[in-house]
Order: structure tokens, then sequence, then C-alpha cells
């Protein structure tokens, strides 16, 4: 990716699938191609993810099926993490284990109370293919588990359990989604 000062500046805002779409529930490929193609897809999500004021956004929630996601997001000490991984794989999650409050733009408006681990490493590539390992801890690593869930096919509504799943599942049919 060309290097910028603010990522997505030069992107395209595309459209979000939303819950219910089959690409949020179907593993995503590995990419495979480096290039031109994959720089205006991470730029594409970048301005995607800003205009939808999200803190990460996985490629298959703008429709595409391939492991890439972007984020912008602070950790409990609102240190700013920016960047973005190609073929992502979650190779630790560990520490305490949080319920909190999470959401995500394939839901617009919806929040739940969700349990991650408070310490996540991600690795994979940049868009040369060079390595990439990405550590977070609070809100962050929510943020590289909730990402990585995404492109294994996984919406974080399946990760909500109890009374807060049947609240959630609730606000999912008044806002008229399926899946």
């Amino acid at each position: 990716m060309r290097q910028r000062t603010v990522p997505g500046t030069s992107g395209h805002v595309r459209p979000m699938s939303l819950l219910g779409d089959p690409v949020l529930h179907s593993a995503c490929a590995e990419v495979t191609a480096f290039g031109p193609e994959l720089d205006r897809l991470v730029e594409d999500m970048f301005a995607t993810m800003y205009a939808a004021g999200g803190v990460g956004l996985a490629a298959n929630q703008v429709g595409v099926a391939q492991r890439v996601f972007v984020y912008d997001c602070p950790d409990d000490e609102d240190e700013r993490h920016l960047g973005y991984v190609v073929n992502p794989r979650l190779v630790e999650a560990d520490g305490l284990e949080i319920r909190g409050p999470e959401g995500c733009l394939s839901l617009p408006g919806l929040e739940a109370g969700t349990v991650r681990h408070d310490r996540a490493v991600v690795e994979g590539m940049d868009a040369r293919g060079g390595p990439v390992r990405v550590e977070g801890t609070g809100f962050f690593a929510r943020c590289l588990q909730h990402e990585c869930d995404h492109l294994d096919g996984v919406v974080y509504r399946e990760r909500v359990d109890g009374w807060r799943r049947g609240r959630l599942e609730r606000a999912i049919r008044r806002a008229g989604w399926s899946a």
C-alpha cells in the first residue's frame, strides 16, 4: 500500500454487506494476488470504515470474500492502532475473558455484551506479501478477534449467549434482517 498520512483518503466508500448476506457467513479465501487491486481494496475499506464510523472492517463486509481487514482502533489506554492485515491468522487469544459491549457495521445500531479475550495476536501479511504481526490488548484485542471472526464467516451475534442473545435476536428481527 502506498504510504499516506491518512489511509482511505483516496478510497471509495463501498456498500456494506448486512446480516443475512451470504458473504458474511462463509469463510473467506486467502489472498494470492498482491498489487494494485489489493491496494485499492484496502484504501476502499478504510474509506468505508471511516464513513460508517467504525474501528475495524473485514473485506467480506464490503462483499469481497478475501482474507483482509483494516483497523483504526484505540486500546483501553486510548493508544491508537492503525493498519491492515492480509491473510490474518489469530495466533493467540488469552488473558482474562471479558464481557464487553460489541457492535458491528453489518448490524448497524445494535450492540450486545460479548465475551472476548483481553489479549490477541494476529499474524499475516502486508499488501506486498511481507510479514505482519499485530498484538492488541483491551478494546483493540476485541477488534482483532472480531475481524478475524468475520473472515471465518462468524458474525459476533454467534458469540452472544443467554438473555443477551435473545435480546439481540429480537432487535435483529425488528430491524428486518434475516440470517
